[in-house]
Parts: C-alpha cells; structure tokens; sequence
C-alpha cells in the first residue's frame, strides 16, 4: 500500500510494484485513516505518514519503504521490536539539497531581494549617480563556513564552499570524524567562529532545538544561518527573538 503518491508529483509510473504483489495506491491519507488502510499490507510505502505504535499495531505489515531520506516519521525502536524493516532512499537529492542551500545563502547575502525591489521601484535609474549604498554584502571569499553534519550532503557543500574561498568547519552531532580534510570543531567553537552556518544533519533527540537561546547568543551578529535539515533543529521563536535583537544576521 502506497498512502501519499501526491507527495512524490504525478510523473512517476508506480506500476512496477504491482510485479511484486497487488498495489493499493491513496492520493493522500490522513492519520486517522492510516491504521485501517495499512492492517492487511505486507509493505507500506509512504513519504510523510506516521508510522508508530498507533498505526502499526495489529497489522501484518513487515516493511516500511520511506520516499525520502529522513525517517524521523518513523518510530524505529517500535519497529525493531516488532521485526518490521525500514527503508529509506539516500543519495537522490543531493546535489539538488546543495543548490538550494547556495540559491539561499546568495540570497541572503548578496539581498537580491531588496536590490530586485529597488530597481522595480525605479529608484535606481532616478538615483543622479546610479548607486544604491543603502545595503551591504560580503564576499564568501575568506569567511568561515560552518557545517553540521558533514554526511553526503554536508561533504558535497564543503566542496562548493571552498570552490567559493571559504575555510571550512565541521560540528558532528554523532562525535565522529568526517573528514580528514576539513577540521571538526565542538559545537560553541563552530558558533563563535562561523560567518555562515549550514545545516544538514538528522533531526534526533541531539539535535532537536540545537540552534536554541543560548546558541543564537553565541554566534555573531553578522552570520547567516541556512536550515536545509529539519525544521526542529531550531528554535523557531528563539530564532525569531534573535533575528529581532540582531544577534544574528
């Protein structure tokens, strides 16, 4: 049983899995109507479902196929417990994860933005002398790029930030060397030191609220944070606190 096909888009032929057994595909399906529609499955393909304890139990079901590569949907512990297998897809969207993460941090350094409105607002070509010194950027030339999580997607983004002069630094949540290459630093150093902080790691019971209160006051006044992970990962209002008193930029 496929519960969420609108979630991967319409160009995607499903057939093949009907070589392997009969298919019953939903569009979308919501909480209350996952337990009914799973009790008498093998195999549970989803991409934003909750399996757990609520949904699984009295059901046949001895796989969960994940259409993505975070499986914080999925309570794992409940699973193993059960024999129910888990799996997840890596490595599709890798450089596309990347692309985004630079198409962000451009924007926000450069302010496309707000030069894009200015020159809308024909503020440029009546300015006498054809400038706009209202807003500042910076190169990423020389700055210090910090990373969390430094797996495929974090690795791929070190490379693009070096091609742009950056230094890079590296937090892992696990403890673990990435990197011979690129130097891992604890948690309060890539804070203090980053001019720009990328995220990519798994949202886990470590990394849930890392960017908090205290850690947004640690950081400079200058740097840019880029969440490309989970939302969790940071504190929303503490984020929102920060960005109002300028702690960050």
């Amino acid at each position: 049983v496929f519960l969420d096909t609108n979630t991967i888009g319409d160009d995607i032929d499903l057939n093949v899995f009907s070589r392997y057994g009969k298919l019953l595909v939903y569009p979308f399906s919501a909480s209350s109507e996952v337990r009914e529609r799973i009790k008498d499955s093998d195999i549970v393909i989803t991409n934003k479902c909750i399996m757990n304890s609520d949904t699984l139990s009295g059901s046949k079901v001895k796989l969960v196929c994940v259409t993505a590569t975070g499986i914080d949907n999925v309570d794992l512990n409940y699973c193993k417990n059960n024999s129910i297998g888990v799996c997840n897809v890596r490595g599709y969207s890798t450089e596309s994860v990347v692309m985004i993460t630079f198409a962000l941090l451009l924007n926000l350094n450069v302010k496309i933005k707000s030069y894009t409105d200015y020159t809308r607002s024909r503020g440029y070509v009546n300015d006498t002398s054809f400038k706009h010194l209202g807003w500042t950027f910076n190169e990423l030339n020389g700055k210090t790029f910090g990373i969390i999580g430094l797996g495929a997607i974090g690795t791929r983004t070190a490379e693009v930030a070096e091609s742009f002069g950056c230094e890079i630094i590296y937090w892992s949540s696990s403890g673990v060397d990435r990197s011979e290459k690129h130097r891992r630093v604890d948690f309060d150093t890539l804070l203090k030191h980053s001019d720009i902080i990328s995220i990519h790691s798994p949202l886990t019971d470590i990394t849930n609220k890392l960017f908090n209160k205290d850690a947004f006051a640690k950081m400079k006044k200058t740097s840019i944070i880029v969440n490309v992970g989970r939302g969790d990962i940071v504190d929303e209002n503490a984020l929102t606190d920060a960005i109002i008193k300028e702690q960050i930029g």
